[in-house]
């Protein structure tokens, strides 16, 4: 396993599940630029582990505070290009996680702001701490929604929220996001991180090659035609049906046998 100082990583082999822990608490695990490859390799490591699900939380009291200001440069002539940061880091861990061929939950503890926000709905199922909370923060610096969310906001809750939250940047607590559909679960505090392992060692039993592919068609649906989707569901559909899972269900549906799904 491999050392890192902004990331952990803990892999429970028996339940072919990952936990991947952002790991600055001081500064609320906001990003920097050697975080970013850090969170990468992990994603790495979990992955040629063969893990069937992951778990992506953060240390201390916070899940991810963001883009880390104090890793830019602010000097006239010489600031950080955002969008050179964005098209280098952000966008390629975002585009990651939503491509990873197996189910990824955001076990949200804490304050996630920002770009740590739409982190976590990058991730397939977000598990949110009853004391967490979410802020679209951008504006209040004069910036745009990044990583996803001017897309996951509007998907999740409809234009007129997703404009206020972005436009006014207020915060707003777990079970309002848990009510408008931005989570899919509210949890008390110290059950956070065992209802989410819980809920990926459940995941990692399914075909996820299954999963995979529902993961691929439901993101597509929002770009796609209603010709394309169906043509898109049904070639999904033939090459799953060649799948050795697809046999092993029916099988254990004829026989009445729990299933034994290997994700093949």
């Amino acid at each position: 396993m491999q050392q890192y100082e902004a990331i952990r990583v803990e892999i429970d082999a028996a339940a072919h599940v990952a936990t991947v822990t952002l790991n600055r608490p001081e500064k609320l695990n906001s990003f920097t630029r050697a975080m970013h490859k850090e969170l990468s390799a992990a994603l790495d490591e979990a992955v040629e582990a063969g893990v069937r699900a992951l778990v992506l939380t953060g240390a201390g009291r916070g899940f991810c505070a963001g883009q880390d200001l104090a890793d830019l440069s602010f000097e006239p002539g010489a600031s950080t290009d955002l969008g050179t940061l964005i098209d280098e880091h952000f966008n390629p861990l975002v585009r990651r996680l939503q491509a990873l061929p197996l189910p990824v939950i955001a076990a949200v503890n804490g304050i996630a702001a920002g770009a740590g926000a739409n982190l976590a709905l990058a991730c397939d199922i977000a598990i949110a701490a009853r004391s967490s909370s979410f802020a679209q923060s951008f504006v209040k610096i004069g910036l745009v929604p990044d990583s996803g969310g001017t897309a996951f906001l509007p998907q999740r809750l409809g234009m007129a929220r997703a404009l206020g939250l972005a436009i006014t940047g207020e915060k707003i607590g777990a079970e309002q996001a848990e009510r408008w559909g931005l989570v899919w679960q509210v949890v008390d505090d110290a059950e956070l991180l065992a209802s989410a392992k819980a809920l990926a060692a459940q995941l990692a039993q399914q075909p996820t090659r299954a999963i995979a592919a529902i993961k691929r068609a439901m993101r597509a649906s929002a770009t796609n035609t209603l010709d394309q989707q169906l043509d898109l569901e049904r070639d999904l559909q033939r090459e799953l049906g060649n799948s050795y899972d697809y046999t092993e269900g029916v099988q254990a549906f004829i026989q009445k046998r729990a299933p034994r799904f290997e994700g093949r």
